[in-house]
């Protein structure tokens, strides 16, 4: 098994989230509550793309990213 790569977009502070779409160039839009603040929105992208594959939290992990909205996470199988 292979572990595979997802590249996401977060939107913090978002009054339309909690929320996962498909954005362009197989990117996922990730709306969040929380704010860019202290990793507080990371977390919640990564809990909310868990749920969003159907995976434990604890197979989600931050690869890239950690200070941008755009991110990469790796997700065990």
């Amino acid at each position: 098994m292979a572990d595979r790569v997802v590249t996401v977009l977060v939107k913090p502070n978002s009054r339309k989230g909690p929320l996962v779409e498909p954005g362009p160039d197989e990117v996922l839009v990730i709306w969040v509550q929380e704010p860019a603040m202290a990793g507080r929105a990371t977390k919640a992208a990564g809990e909310l793309l868990a749920r969003y594959l159907g995976v434990p939290r604890s197979q989600v992990r931050l690869a890239a990213g950690a200070t941008s909205r755009h991110k990469r996470f790796r997700v065990s199988d």
